[in-house]
């Protein structure tokens, strides 16, 4: 018998088996995938988590009055002893992951959180992210780590601070400096994983000194359920007993009929792990588990292309684009936080581009000045002019649209929907672009029209739990050995986003927080 199973292996995972094997508790990870490290592996590796160590250090002024001022306003509607834990219990796990795993984190700095000019938002950022990891302390194992989301050339190594400035390679000094600084890091010894690849590979190290089986290419079935409380799981047939179980196997977005009922959305735009099909969330439910948030997702526009989609960011929010609608009329501060943006989306959309922005930034991980692949022909529209494009991808409003758009940015002032006021927005801008790093016309043929859908990282909603991570039934009531955590848990952020890592910096928490409740821990 194990003390503790923890079901799945991405962040929220691995951290609450940290816990319990730190303080001692006999703790076996199974994994349904044939690679650990889950959607965590496959993103940008960011940890929101307000008042930690490493913004002490380094990042701006900050306090807990601040970062529980900034929740309340933009997450009301989460229970505030959720909110109270998340913001207690997160800088004591970002110190423990760091005394405890080979990882150390920096502060990705003026990364500004998503609503920053709300009250106790912070305009230059609460985000850190890993440093880069030398894989060989993970030895033979580091062939099992999930690859990322997209794959970099051999070598070439790239953190989450280089890529605001890799957008910029041909317009600012620093994005050709950063091109310079990453190339040189290929021939550096060591130190060759970053992003989420660094966070997974570094907690699995964690795990390794503890003597922490990760059983891969293991599926739970189901919950084991005795004397009143969970007891263990199956896997097929096989039952494994355990006084606790924590439940961190991701969300359901790669269940086409949890999607179809919950979301009225398929699965193909999302960039999330394959293996997450809600295997836990609906164990948690035959166990008698409450369920919020199921209509939610780390929602995002995305590129729909034929290696799958394309998670925008930056392209968005650079000077010379628009987004419109199936009519071509513009809805939405197109460099918003993306969860915004597609809550904005009705319909077919499209992001719509000049010349001259192609001439000046990459677009989809493709250099300024290339052409765009052929083979992104279902995707991607081109014409000589605006009334050519407009004709062909069908927007009878999109000339007078980008008229009416070109007259906004001589001033640099967007007074029909404000993009570039705020700090967020200005992050992904060009600060060559005057007077707004934002906004710039769309002269100059030829024109692009790109297909754009509800994309997102993974979903959001799960089941309920209390502050100490542990699953609630409808009537609030625990049940009894059973915890969630990560996108398995009905999230602490609701139905907004509060920054860069917040997703992986409330997974983390609330792992940590299931396993100090389980072994008797103290932060």
């Amino acid at each position: 018998m194990y003390d503790v199973i923890v079901v799945g292996s991405g962040a929220a995972g691995m951290t609450a088996a940290l816990c319990t094997a730190q303080h001692g508790l006999r703790t076996l990870v199974i994994e349904k995938a044939q690679h650990f490290g889950g959607s965590t592996a496959r993103s940008g590796g960011g940890v929101w988590v307000p008042n930690n160590h490493v913004l002490t250090a380094a990042g701006p002024a900050d306090s807990p009055e601040q970062a529980n001022a900034y929740l309340e306003h933009i997450a009301g509607d989460v229970p505030a002893d959720l909110r109270a834990a998340f913001l207690d219990a997160g800088p004591a796990m970002l110190a423990f992951v760091a005394a405890h795993t080979p990882l150390k984190f920096r502060w990705v700095r003026d990364y500004a959180d998503y609503y920053p000019e709300a009250p106790g938002g912070q305009p230059r950022g609460r985000s850190v992210e890993p440093l880069p990891f030398n894989p060989k302390l993970l030895g033979d194992d580091i062939k099992n780590l999930e690859p990322p989301y997209v794959p970099t050339p051999a070598g070439i190594i790239i953190t989450q601070s280089d890529y605001k400035w890799l957008t910029l390679i041909g317009r600012h000094p620093r994005g050709l400096l950063t091109a310079m600084k990453v190339f040189a890091r290929r021939f550096l010894p060591g130190n060759r994983l970053t992003m989420g690849q660094a966070l997974a590979a570094g907690l699995r190290a964690g795990l390794k000194a503890l003597n922490v089986e990760v059983r891969l290419n293991t599926a739970m079935t189901d919950l084991h359920y005795e004397n009143g409380r969970i007891a263990g799981v199956l896997v097929c047939e096989k039952l494994i007993l355990a006084k606790h179980v924590v439940l961190a196997s991701g969300g359901f977005e790669n269940n086409e009929q949890m999607r179809k009922q919950h979301q009225d959305i398929g699965t193909e735009w999302t960039v999330g792990a394959k293996a997450n099909t809600g295997d836990g969330i609906e164990a948690g439910v035959r166990a008698g588990a409450a369920v919020g948030l199921m209509d939610e997702a780390w929602w995002g526009p995305s590129v729909p292309l034929p290696r799958g989609p394309f998670f925008l960011l930056a392209e968005r929010s650079l000077p010379g684009c628009v987004l419109v609608d199936s009519t071509g009329r513009r809805f939405v501060n197109e460099a918003a936080p993306y969860i915004d943006v597609v809550k904005a989306m009705n319909g077919k959309t499209w992001l719509v581009f000049d010349h001259a922005y192609r001439s000046r930034y990459p677009f989809c991980g493709v250099p300024p000045r290339r052409p765009l692949p052929r083979r992104w022909k279902d995707s991607v529209l081109t014409a000589p002019s605006l009334e050519e494009l407009a004709q062909e991808a069908d927007l009878p409003e999109l000339t007078e649209t980008i008229r009416r758009f070109n007259t906004l940015t001589v001033d640099g002032k967007d007074t029909d929907f404000h993009r570039g006021e705020s700090a967020y927005d200005r992050y992904y801008g060009d600060p060559r672009n005057h007077p707004n790093p934002n906004l710039a016309p769309l002269t100059t043929g030829p024109f692009y029209a790109v297909k754009i859908v509800p994309g997102d990282l993974g979903t959001k909603g799960g089941l309920r739990t209390d502050a100490n991570a542990r699953v609630l039934r409808e009537d609030g009531s625990v049940i009894e050995g059973l915890y969630a955590a990560g996108n398995t848990m009905a999230s602490v952020m609701g139905h907004t986003y509060a920054g860069a890592g917040a997703t992986l910096g409330p997974a983390m928490t609330f792992g940590y927080l299931a396993g100090l409740d389980i072994s008797g821990g103290t932060r």
